[in-house]
């Protein structure tokens, strides 16, 4: 089969952590390669940001990185992309009109209006995943929502369009019946982990007090100023905070000066670090020198960092939103708290602080949900069988 996945802003290649690069990258990349393991050829296209950038690019066996030439070739935060989404879906229609995929995988409601907008006319399938939805983004973030207006009644229209929606959890499927998207048209496959990186192990460094983790993109809505809060109840543990720009250049990164105000506020500024981006190889070694990896978002769409912490064995603390709800086992595989509330957080800390044995034990189960349920192999053999739906529909369609 031939497969043409979408990510216009998420590009397999870019380094994560930034405000704009995170678990959707790691997903189209992940998924990409475990499909094409499967047998599949697969081109994932998205945005073209540097004027060096081939318009080729080879990433493993059977994956090709297309960059598609949409808008200025520079660095776009990813909601100023919209004004170029119409090149984008005409450059992809005339590369299709020659080379037509089997099935679109479309990935954020950027890539789904550009995707059916190329697919369209050539009778392409249309498979697509939001990865975040408006509504919920609006509902948590008001008017510090910077998402074009136009994006809710785009993704309205985008579920209702698609042959098959690939929903990485319940909670998003009710989101999207609430909106008008009809239930059988969505299909729940969960991100994956690489259970080939994250896996149990003796950490690579044992510090002396214990430590918390909170690493992945440093915008307000993940929640580390949460963490932060809490430490001042907490005052035997220590907090490393991955993600955002590179150490060096941490000083021009807002939300890290942010958080570090927010860190002397509650007097625990010698108590937190900032160690930047992360390379990816790096973060398991990482996760396994912290007690506990804590990821208490406002929301969450799926939440691969709590994933990835508990493949290490790690336990976790997550807020109770979206698809962390499904992720973590409350009590069994973690502790599952409200969001924006530090002194829950505390005391989830306190409780896994105060019995090792409970922690080993979520770690070992953690683990065991890991490779059990997660895994890319597993996924991409669930998203392939997606595909499929959605190609018989539009024979249904067609005959």
């Amino acid at each position: 089969m031939r497969i043409a996945m979408v990510s216009e802003h998420a590009s397999p290649l870019a380094g994560l952590g930034t405000p704009d690069a995170g678990g959707q990258n790691v997903h189209v990349a992940a998924l990409a390669t475990a499909i094409a393991a499967l047998g599949h050829e697969v081109t994932v296209y998205t945005r073209r940001d540097d004027p060096g950038l081939p318009e080729r690019v080879p990433f493993g066996s059977g994956v090709t990185v297309a960059h598609v030439p949409a808008g200025p070739p520079e660095p776009i935060p990813k909601d100023d992309i919209l004004p170029w989404v119409p090149d984008f879906a005409s450059w992809l229609r005339e590369q299709w009109a020659f080379e037509r995929p089997d099935v679109a995988h479309s990935h954020f409601w950027m890539s789904g209006l550009a995707t059916l907008g190329a697919a369209g006319r050539l009778g392409v399938p249309v498979a697509h995943t939001f990865h975040a939805l408006g509504t919920v983004k609006r509902r948590h973030q008001g008017a510090a929502d910077t998402s074009p207006a136009e994006r809710i009644a785009a993704e309205t229209a985008i579920g209702r369009a698609a042959d098959v929606i690939i929903s990485t959890c319940p909670d998003e499927v009710d989101e999207l019946a609430r909106m008008g998207v009809p239930r059988h048209r969505a299909r729940v496959v969960p991100c994956g982990v690489d259970l080939g990186l994250f896996r149990p192990g003796v950490p690579g460094e044992r510090p002396e007090r214990p430590r918390l983790l909170s690493i992945g993109r440093l915008v307000p809505r993940k929640g580390v100023d949460t963490v932060i809060q809490a430490l001042p109840y907490v005052p035997e543990a220590d907090l490393v905070v991955g993600g955002g720009r590179p150490v060096g250049d941490l000083d021009r990164d807002e939300e890290a000066t942010r958080l570090r105000a927010e860190a002397e506020r509650v007097d625990v500024a010698d108590r937190v670090t900032f160690i930047g981006q992360v390379a990816r190889e790096d973060v398991p070694d990482l996760m396994r020198s912290a007690a506990a990896v804590v990821c208490v978002p406002w929301y969450e769409p799926f939440g691969m960092v709590v994933l990835e912490a508990m493949a290490c064995g790690v336990p976790v603390i997550a807020s109770a939103v979206g698809g962390q709800k499904d992720t973590v086992v409350n009590e069994v595989t973690g502790l599952l708290v409200p969001p924006r509330r530090p002194t829950a957080v505390a005391g989830a800390v306190r409780r896994l602080l105060d019995d090792p044995l409970q922690r080993d034990s979520f770690g070992i189960a953690g683990a065991d949900r890991a490779s059990t349920r997660y895994g890319w192999d597993r996924v991409a053999r669930d998203t392939v069988h997606a595909y499929a739906q959605a190609m018989r529909r539009v024979e249904r369609t067609a005959s």
